[in-house]
């Protein structure tokens, strides 16, 4: 379990990926401290492409710093099945509410698409987070071997109409 940091000390901005996004997302994926040990295997070689970030709507959460933003965390939601396909924060960004303003901001994209649910297939470290952060869970996405050699916990996130 990782220690909790101090809350968000920088502003922090959302905006849609972009193609030139697609490396950094990428290494964000691999570099997931949640995908170490034997959970490696399922990130080995991931890839998201400037394909993906265009053909989804994926969201970056971008830390303002001296470089001029760096990207802190990203989500991708689909519509059609309605589903929050990838969530990830930077390991070193953990604790610090990121991942919470992403869910927020894909719920509020999701009720803009008309969608009343969405759902998510959970990476089992992350079974936690999704409980926080209001995702019910619905059932047990099962392994199929080799690609993912576990069961996973499937959550649902119910999209109030506001």
């Amino acid at each position: 379990m990782r220690s909790r940091t101090s809350p968000i000390s920088q502003p922090i901005t959302i905006r849609r990926a972009v193609a030139r996004d697609a490396k950094r997302l990428t290494r964000l994926v691999r570099g997931s401290g949640a995908y170490e040990g034997k959970y490696a295997a399922a990130v080995e070689g991931y890839r998201v492409g400037p394909d993906y970030i265009e053909a989804h709507r994926a969201f970056v959460a971008v830390g303002a710093d001296e470089h001029g933003g760096r990207v802190l965390g990203f989500y991708s939601l689909v519509l059609a099945p309605p589903e929050l396909d990838l969530l990830f924060v930077a390991d070193e960004a953990q604790g610090r509410g990121i991942g919470r303003l992403l869910v927020a901001h894909m719920q509020s994209e999701a009720r803009a698409a008309g969608l009343d649910r969405v759902k998510v297939v959970s990476h089992l470290p992350a079974e936690d987070f999704y409980h926080r952060v209001g995702a019910v869970r619905i059932g047990t996405a099962f392994a199929y071997p080799p690609a993912v050699p576990w069961d996973r916990p499937e959550f649902e996130f119910r999209i109030s109409s506001e």
